[in-house]
């Protein structure tokens, strides 16, 4: 009887020394192979963050918020994190969308308050839903900082803004087309953009970031950092938190939005990021709290074309993880690279975030961010 006990106690003592040890054993193999990334390619710094089975399992950060003052970076610290920040602007204009104060059919003439029409095809409207997929026919060859771009009574070169397709019939990704998206959500909600998604979407998820520098704490800032590549050096980037403080002093309603980068602007940290990320996995709840519908939710998941594989600010990819299909958007700007992608039927999704890397690409997806990932998923999720 003794013996039997001992045994088993022994077997029990074994299987949570092996229990614990596998869980030390992934973080720890996974932060190996992160670090191997980081001597194999040219990294500033990484911040990452992990979804398995519906929670947020790991997160960690790698390399400098600082190289200069040698500042380690942290998961508190926030990222401008460039085109996942469409995402944001889409889910408020479904959210507008949901209290029946705007269509994805609508003229997006009439929402935004001048002439938007391909001159090569007059007749053919421009509809939100096209802005907001990229099947627009707009592209950004005359900027997109600012609207006078495309309006024909600023821009004399204003024909220019438009390919030679026929609205909805091919795709070009286009900034200007959400921050166009962004000054419609100001003329629907009579709200500033930048407020309006943070009291529609930051504050009911409990999420701490935004569009406006001046409304956050500048000391989390990660500097992002721009590498180049004949110098083999880390140029700092200081204009992707350019606070834009004298043009929002004298702001216009519904037409200075651009100043607030809707199509790229929003910055946050990696673990926030995730668990907006759920959001989206869990069809537009999260903890309880619904901010878009499940038929809102599935629309910006469903892409449009094969070929491209995007749909409202959210892409289709087989491409990122072999043999998986993950929903998500990556960005990348003065230097930043972002990814947010996650699996709606396996609940699991990966966010990873450098504030300054080697620019290739493998795929169609920065190398570094793609090694990452694959990284991650490997370690945590396979």
């Amino acid at each position: 009887m003794i013996r039997l006990r001992f045994l088993k106690a022994i077997m029990i003592f074994i299987f949570l020394f092996g229990f614990l040890w596998k869980s030390n054993a992934q973080p720890a193999k996974a932060e190996d192979c992160i670090n191997n990334i980081m001597q194999q390619s040219a990294v500033a710094g990484l911040s990452v963050a992990v979804v398995k089975n519906n929670k947020i399992i790991y997160t960690h950060s790698f390399g400098s918020k600082n190289i200069e003052t040698n500042t380690p970076l942290s998961n508190n610290d926030l990222f401008r994190i460039a085109s996942i920040s469409k995402s944001f602007s889409a889910t408020s204009i479904m959210q507008l969308m949901e209290a029946k104060k705007i269509s994805l059919e609508d003229d997006i003439s009439t929402l935004v308050g001048f002439k938007i029409r391909n001159p090569k095809f007059p007749e053919t409207v421009i509809t939100l839903r096209m802005v907001m997929s990229h099947r627009s026919s707009i592209n950004d060859r005359q900027g997109y900082f600012t609207l006078d771009a495309i309006n024909p009574d600023k821009n004399k070169d204003w024909a220019k803004c438009y390919n030679d397709y026929e609205p909805g019939t091919g795709y070009q990704y286009c900034n200007l087309n959400y921050n166009m998206v962004g000054t419609i959500i100001e003329k629907i909600s009579g709200k500033r953009f930048d407020q309006y998604v943070k009291q529609h979407i930051l504050d009911p998820l409990q999420l701490y970031g935004g569009y406006c520098v001046d409304s956050l704490d500048k000391t989390r800032f990660a500097t992002i950092y721009e590498y180049n590549d004949s110098l083999k050096k880390f140029i700092a980037a200081p204009a992707a938190y350019a606070p834009r403080s004298e043009e929002i002093r004298n702001y216009t309603m519904g037409y200075s939005t651009p100043i607030f980068s809707p199509t790229g602007g929003m910055k946050i940290s990696a673990p926030d990021l995730a668990a907006y990320m759920m959001m989206h996995m869990n069809q537009g709840k999260y903890k309880g709290k619904r901010v878009i519908s499940k038929t809102s939710a599935k629309q910006m998941q469903t892409k449009l074309s094969d070929k491209e594989g995007y749909g409202l600010a959210i892409m289709t990819t087989e491409k990122l993880i072999a043999g998986k299909t993950m929903k998500g958007h990556t960005g990348s700007a003065y230097g930043l690279f972002s990814a947010m992608f996650f699996h709606p039927e396996e609940k699991f999704g990966i966010v990873v975030i450098s504030n300054g890397c080697h620019p290739s690409y493998s795929d169609g997806f920065n190398t570094v961010i793609k090694k990452t990932v694959n990284c991650l998923y490997d370690n945590f999720i396979k």
